[in-house]
């Protein structure tokens, strides 16, 4: 039988690879279809959604009404702050003027969206998420936005400055987790087969909540992730919980009021609600009827 091999774009921080591996252990598997998967840092996904390069990809939030017309997002997968998510580190001696420099994930991320519209006159500049603690500590930017797992895990030199949540909640007025990361898929797949990879990998991530502690154990064998099993745990509740599966409805006035915020910043050309822009599975209803 001849599969057909998708790619599945997702970045190599610890909560992406603990929702897809699933799928790359064989426990999901969808009929007639062969996954492949690679890992890229989430910035380098955006602007690849940007240029359509891949079938299925995760994307930040923020980027989703620039790529509207060409993916859907996907219901799975998803990644919200409550009470938590990105910050903004400086070392403890500095003191950051108005128009300080500050390094970012990438253009495109949701943390650097809030932050733009929080210190408009900052100076930024943009790298890898992996580089940016050491830069901040090497005295090559004033401040750095830190996402992923070095927001538990960054050097003793540094200190919080601010809580992107906080930022999130003045923006936002309060009571909506903090929209981060999701998935899109291309609107070149037939809408029968999107709905399809969608339930697929909403059972992988269903599946991988349900295995957390084996599945943890077999990413951690492999070095599939970049820390010990202790914080490894701490950050699968903050980022692939639960809450992960699929989206609620908190979660999409959540996404919403983020991009709200962006129209009303001049970050998008429209306004977008996200109800407009998911697959509708009641085709497959139909189609069955």
């Amino acid at each position: 039988m001849n599969l057909k091999k998708t790619l599945i774009a997702h970045s190599p921080d610890a909560d992406d690879v603990f929702m897809y591996y699933a799928i790359k252990f064989g426990w999901i598997d969808m009929e007639g279809v062969k996954f492949e998967n690679i890992a890229e840092d989430i910035q380098t996904l955006n602007e690849k959604a940007l240029s359509g390069v891949y079938e299925i990809v995760a994307i930040s939030f923020a980027l989703y009404p620039h790529i509207r017309e060409d993916y859907a997002l996907l219901r799975t997968a998803v990644s919200f702050g409550d009470g938590y998510g990105p910050k903004i580190i400086r070392k403890k001696d500095v003191k950051l003027k108005r128009n300080f420099k500050v390094a970012l994930s990438g253009e495109h991320t949701t943390n650097a969206m809030l932050f733009r519209i929080a210190y408009p006159d900052a100076r930024v500049t943009y790298m890898n998420f992996l580089e940016i603690e050491q830069a901040v500590l090497e005295g090559k930017v004033d401040a750095g936005v830190l996402i992923h797992e070095s927001i538990l895990t960054y050097d003793s030199e540094l200190e919080v400055e601010r809580e992107m949540w906080d930022i999130w909640q003045e923006l936002s007025g309060g009571d909506l987790p903090l929209p981060l990361g999701g998935m899109a898929i291309s609107r070149s797949i037939p809408l029968n087969k999107a709905i399809e990879y969608e339930a697929t990998l909403t059972k992988a991530v269903h599946v991988a909540r349900e295995h957390k502690q084996k599945l943890s154990q077999m990413l951690l064998e492999r070095d599939l992730v970049r820390i010990d099993a202790p914080t490894l745990d701490k950050y699968l509740e903050l980022y692939a919980n639960d809450d992960s599966i699929t989206l609620s409805e908190i979660q999409y006035r959540a996404i919403n009021k983020l991009f709200e915020i962006g129209y009303k910043h001049g970050f998008y050309d429209s306004l977008v609600k996200v109800q407009d822009f998911i697959i509708p599975t009641e085709y497959k209803e139909l189609r069955n009827s």
